[in-house]
């Protein structure tokens, strides 16, 4: 049964079992508080105190139960192990209210005016990203409450449960005295029932680049002032089941962070980011017709960490898409000139100017990439890249730049142009720019420097998006915050950063094989990931010295070569110089034919095995004919690939695999019978493996 409604008398009511969850909303008015207590009226006008919502294959149980102190809480569980322990859901409101607001205390408990319950499925079909079409079902119950006493203000909560975790929501409906809805924190939690191992980004303040190193962390030692970037990955130490902590549908709010609870004990609380200008307040908006909502908090549940990638829960729950037509929406490969530093061996004068931009056009036109990303300097006064300059504008090109020659010199040989822009240029500027570039044949921004989450921010994504693809511009956004499903209403929104990707190999020595593995298991399982791999100046870590011009890279190339099937992208740049690739007489260097074959987005994505944060096979699908990317950390493995998602029959096997160095690439073609068989791989310390399966 998808939705169970179970009775409990009043001595029950205080039990809160590993099976249970109360969905208790709770809303801070300075001192004064009320509690929603979620209780269902029954035909015979007795309330029920216990809700069991369970997902349409049964694993996923989302329970909300009423205790003897009159505190809903929530919990869910995963094939009958408690996941999530009893936790509050919570808004706490601004004490300064209208004039014509109540006031006085407002108690401690709401009485239930109705609980509907309901079955649905998220059934659309995504322009682009890891999967053709998605069809997830779910079951739901929202229950309807009102204060007891003072305002009677009401407060809905929506839980769901879905095969691949569950999800839960506050929303304040349209009412009397709450015109305008000012928020200054949540006191939504996730008590964790044990000491979960997890993966973890604490990126300590709140405003940053969304840039850094997920670690392993004991839930034990996270701490209440720590901010850690969503998702939070945990394994739950019943076999191997993984959660992690994400969220969805962050329009007109503010996105969160994740920090230690206060009272110390295990789990995480709800912390939003603070508006720039009032650090006491994270959200400030009008009520509307649909009320205001909180965002979807999701618990992605897999029965193994590698797993959660094939999950589609954050796009679920986000808007549909607001773009009609779609066809002009066009993933693909680009070149592009920044990464290299750049550098092209025997021109002088290499930067910012045509010349320099058309042998980067020349390199996408013979690979057959779709674009070419001209990077900052273009634009001018924009040369500084971060820093911004009062005489930036990005509707006029910066000496030795014809932007309209470029765009018809790409044109010629079917590449198309994307421009970086820094966001405060792009925020003065849009309504110029935008209208410009779709007339002068651009066909993507990309827009850098955010470094934000806070409402205001969220707001400027929404409307660039839209800007955008009313001129019919596709997105990519850098200095950006991790993904929120976005890109299911606005798909032009292609990809974005909010990652620590290989620009670092610059001036660091941050980005190891042991980060990248971490990322497949956390970052990558949100959305598009603009890592830019495709380094081929590869070394070991003992060798990398970080270096701005022709920098390296600490892995093999054949885990350069993986990424492209491990992470997600559907604008995938191809990060380096076109020499890199090429040989002096215009031969394609060993590992660089992959990149001409691999596709950027997919019909199907499996995650075939891997080791929590040590390695991972990753096997994606595009029509007739599969992709693998194998990644592994510093420790050199041997591992035996299952090829059960091909199904029967015979195929060609085409490898790049790890060789004698890290710079060189083994390859090989050969024919395997697919029925319950598998490939065998060494793959080296820092090393990988990619693979293309076509039937035969």
């Amino acid at each position: 049964m998808l939705l169970q409604l179970l009775e409990t008398d009043k001595e029950g009511i205080g039990s809160m079992n590993s099976m249970r969850i109360c969905a208790f909303a709770l809303l801070t008015l300075g001192s004064l508080t009320i509690v929603s207590q979620s209780m269902s009226a029954q035909a015979a006008g007795q309330p029920n105190s216990h809700y069991a919502l369970q997902s349409p294959d049964g694993r996923v149980t989302v329970a909300a139960d009423l205790g003897a102190d009159g505190v809903l809480t929530y919990s869910v569980a995963f094939d009958g192990n408690e996941i999530i322990s009893p936790s509050p859901i919570g808004i706490s409101l601004e004490a300064k209210w209208p004039a014509d607001a109540a006031s006085g205390n407002m108690g401690h408990g709401l009485r239930i005016l109705a609980a509907d319950h309901r079955t649905g499925e998220d059934a659309y079909t995504p322009v682009n990203g890891k999967v053709a079409s998605v069809r997830d079902g779910y079951s739901e119950v929202t229950v309807h409450l009102e204060e007891q006493s003072g305002a009677h203000r009401k407060l809905d909560v929506e839980l769901r449960a879905y095969n691949q975790g569950a999800a839960f929501r506050a929303v304040l409906p349209p009412q009397p005295n709450l015109s305008e809805v000012r928020i200054t924190s949540e006191t939504t939690m996730f008590a964790f029932p044990r000491d979960y191992a997890c993966l973890g980004l604490n990126l300590g303040k709140y405003h940053n680049s969304h840039e850094g190193e997920f670690d392993p962390i004991r839930a034990r030692y996270i701490r209440p002032a720590a901010l850690y970037e969503l998702p939070l990955v945990c394994q739950t130490g019943s076999g191997s089941s993984t959660f992690a902590l994400a969220e969805s549908g962050i329009e007109h709010y503010s996105a969160a962070y994740l920090s230690g609870r206060g009272d110390g004990r295990l789990g995480v609380e709800i912390s939003l980011t603070p508006q720039v200008d009032d650090e006491k307040l994270a959200v400030a908006t009008p009520m509307t017709p649909d009320g205001v909502k909180t965002p979807w908090r999701v618990i992605m549940i897999a029965d193994r960490p590698e797993k959660l990638l094939e999950s589609n829960l954050v796009d679920d729950l986000a808007a549909p898409s607001r773009i009609e037509d779609t066809s002009w929406i066009v993933p693909g490969k680009a070149s592009w000139d920044w990464w290299s530093g750049p550098i092209i061996p025997g021109m002088a004068n290499v930067g910012s100017n045509d010349a320099t931009y058309k042998v980067f056009i020349d390199f996408a036109a013979r690979l057959g990439f779709p674009y070419m990303l001209i990077d900052a300097g273009w634009a001018k006064g924009s040369g500084g890249g971060y820093y911004l300059r009062p005489d930036t504008d990005i509707t006029q090109t910066a000496p030795g730049v014809d932007l309209a020659g470029l765009v018809a010199y790409a044109r010629e040989r079917h590449v198309g142009l994307w421009l970086w822009a820094h966001w405060h240029d792009m925020d003065r500027q849009m309504d110029q720019a935008l209208p410009l570039y779709e007339k002068l044949g651009i066909k993507g921004i990309k827009v850098d420097f955010m470094d934000r989450q806070d409402q205001a921010m969220v707001e400027f994504y929404y409307r660039l998006l839209d800007q955008a693809a009313k001129h019919h511009l596709m997105v990519d956004l850098h200095g950006a915050f991790t993904p929120r499903g976005i890109k299911r209403t606005y798909p032009n929104f292609v990809t974005q950063e909010g990652v620590m990707g290989a620009e670092y190999n610059k001036w660091s020595s941050r980005v190891t094989a042991t980060h990248n593995v971490s990322l497949a298991y956390t970052r990558d399982i949100l959305g598009p990931m603009d890592y830019t791999p495709g380094g081929f100046r590869n070394v070991t870590p003992a060798n990398f010295v970080p270096r701005n011009l022709g920098p390296e890279v600490m892995t093999t190339r054949a885990q350069q070569l993986a990424l492209y099937v491990v992470y997600t992208s559907p604008f995938a740049c191809i990060s380096d110089t076109p020499s890199a690739y090429e040989t002096a007489d215009g031969k394609l260097v060993p590992g660089a034919d992959f990149l001409k074959r691999v596709p950027t987005t997919w019909d199907e994505t499996r995650a075939v095995s891997g080791e929590f944060g040590q390695f991972i096979v990753v096997a994606r699908r595009k029509g007739k004919q599969w992709y693998v990317g194998a990644i592994n950390n510093e420790t050199a493995r041997h591992i035996s690939v299952p090829l059960t998602f091909l199904g029967t029959g015979h195929w060609t096997l085409d490898r790049w695999t790890d060789g004698s160095e890290p710079a060189a690439v083994t390859t090989g073609e050969e024919t395997i019978d697919a029925g319950g068989g598998s490939v065998d791989l060494d793959l080296a310390a820092s090393g990988g493996a990619a693979l293309i399966l076509t039937p035969q």
